[in-house]
């Protein structure tokens, strides 16, 4: 029992996150680019600019539904030299790639997921040639990934749509984006796939719901412009695995949402309603990208709210007929909601919850669940009967350099074991269809909700900070020689 002898162990980061060169080799603006740093309890900013006097601010960048990220009359602007914006270099895997690479392997892993950026190749996502640059740098990063037999695992849109589209478009609001975005997924499938064989078109495309100007370039992010994008990217998402199949029938592509574990504070009914409700927003995504349909819940919900899409019968056609081959996702902790007075906290991934009185916290206040891993994996399972792929899940922790010079982050394997065993649980009692394991930032970048360089997952420490010094050294950590010996075992080392 345990894991098969294929099991892909890996990492995984996002081109904005980690990439840094923001403005390198032609490369274009993405929303990402206008984000400021911000820190636990200090909410990040978009930058603006007033397009008719030229005044220029920064508005707080809040998770929650419906926001407007920059005022009326205004546009997105990297523009104020006071901001840290901490894309704009990173963690710089772009002038890092081959060390990395060599760390990886090392380490041992089979997968890396990683992601390419629209606004690379694309730099306005308008542009009718692409940049070749932008595409020499990823030839570069998958050669060296095939030099070490690492497989590649390739998010299309990770949080990282061209800014000019969402000025323009509002994003993916406006169908012209299924257009644009299927000349990128064709330009690049088309190039990558004799070395790229696994796929994800958007990055926790659930997160429209909570944050639409990260998941889909939304400016303007009301429910019904939130639906439409969301929309689009079913659409978009059904058109990229069909043509993917026909480029290659080999090559697979997947869906990848957020996930949580909700459990319900209490055991009145309408804290299990609010549970109930919470799953609910979240599997409706997984319901029409792996199912293939909309879910009569959110059917009703449109109606009562007297939300309308603009939708033709084929978009259907196409989201049933081409569903994603399989069901990533991330898990990082569980959620508990209450409709009782309780402090809310972002607990959960992008999630608003309520501290969960039997489980314990890191720095950040996101509970360290020892079973999340094996609920999630048979939720979705016993729901879909689609293999499954964990691609993020990690700890975000402040590390600290010892005496010695090395990072002894027992508090790491500590939650990895944990999380690990309850995979391993699911697999081995449950019988769940498990393709892989990415642990969430395989190597320290730069957190999507908070902005800073110092809340670090990696397994590898790299000397970058909230305030944009350092030198970029890397250095293994303690968890890296663990999860090598997990790896090597293929599991072997969680009994």
């Amino acid at each position: 029992m345990g894991f098969n002898q294929k099991f892909l162990w890996g990492g995984a980061t996002a081109a904005n996150q980690y990439e840094g060169a923001y403005l390198e080799d032609g490369k274009g603006l993405s929303t990402a680019d206008v984000m400021t740093n911000g820190s636990y309890g200090k909410p990040r900013k978009v930058t603006w600019k007033n397009l008719k006097t030229g005044a220029t601010g920064a508005k707080d960048f809040l998770f929650g539904s419906g926001q407007r990220v920059v005022p009326e009359g205004t546009v997105p602007a990297v523009i104020d030299q006071k901001y840290y914006y901490p894309s704009h270099e990173a963690s710089d895997f772009y002038h890092h790639y081959q060390e990395d690479i060599k760390l990886f392997a090392e380490i041992g892993f089979k997968t890396f997921r990683m992601s390419i950026n629209w606004s690379r190749i694309f730099p306005t996502g308008e542009e009718k040639k692409p940049n070749q640059k932008g595409l020499e740098f990823y030839d570069k990063v998958f050669n060296e990934l095939k030099k070490y037999n690492i497989e590649p695992l390739v998010t299309l849109s990770h949080y990282e749509t061209p800014l000019h589209l969402a000025i323009k478009y509002n994003g993916w609001e406006s169908r012209k984006l299924i257009e644009l975005f299927m000349r990128y997924a064709k330009l690049v499938i088309n190039r990558y796939h004799d070395r790229v064989k696994y796929w994800l078109t958007f990055n926790e495309i659930n997160c429209m719901d909570v944050n639409p100007f990260l998941a889909g370039g939304l400016i303007d992010g009301s429910k019904e412009k939130r639906a439409q994008a969301a929309h689009n990217q079913f659409v978009a998402s059904a058109m990229t695995v069909k043509m993917a199949h026909e480029i290659d029938p080999e090559l697979k592509v997947g869906e990848m949402i957020a996930y949580s574990p909700v459990y319900a504070l209490t055991s009145d009914p309408s804290d299990q309603l609010a549970a109930m409700k919470m799953m609910q927003d979240t599997l409706f995504y997984a319901d029409v990208q792996t199912g293939g349909f909309y879910s009569d819940y959110k059917l009703q919900e449109y109606k009562r709210e007297h939300i309308k899409l603009n939708d033709t019968p084929k978009d259907y056609e196409l989201i049933n007929n081409f569903r994603a081959d399989f069901l990533s996702f991330s898990c990082y902790t569980s959620n508990t909601v209450t409709t009782h007075n309780g402090e809310t906290d972002f607990s959960a991934n992008l999630q608003a919850g309520v501290k969960n009185p039997y489980l314990e916290t890191n720095d950040w206040g996101w509970a360290l669940d020892p079973n999340s891993l094996r609920i999630a994996l048979n939720t979705l399972y016993d729901r879909y009967h689609k293999p499954l792929w964990i691609v993020e899940n990690g700890l975000g922790a402040i590390d600290k350099i010892n005496e010695n010079g090395k990072i002894e982050d027992d508090y790491r394997i500590k939650y990895l074991k944990m999380n690990l065993k309850s995979m391993l649980d699911a697999v081995e009692k449950d019988g769940v269809d498990l393709m892989g394991y990415t642990m969430w930032g395989c190597i320290d970048l730069v957190s999507a909700g908070t902005g800073e360089m110092d809340k670090r997952y990696g397994l590898i420490y790299v000397d970058k900070h909230n305030d944009g010094k350092g030198t970029y050294k890397r250095m293994l950590k303690k968890s890296a020689y663990w999860y090598k010996n997990v790896i090597e075992t293929n599991g072997q080392s969680l009994k």
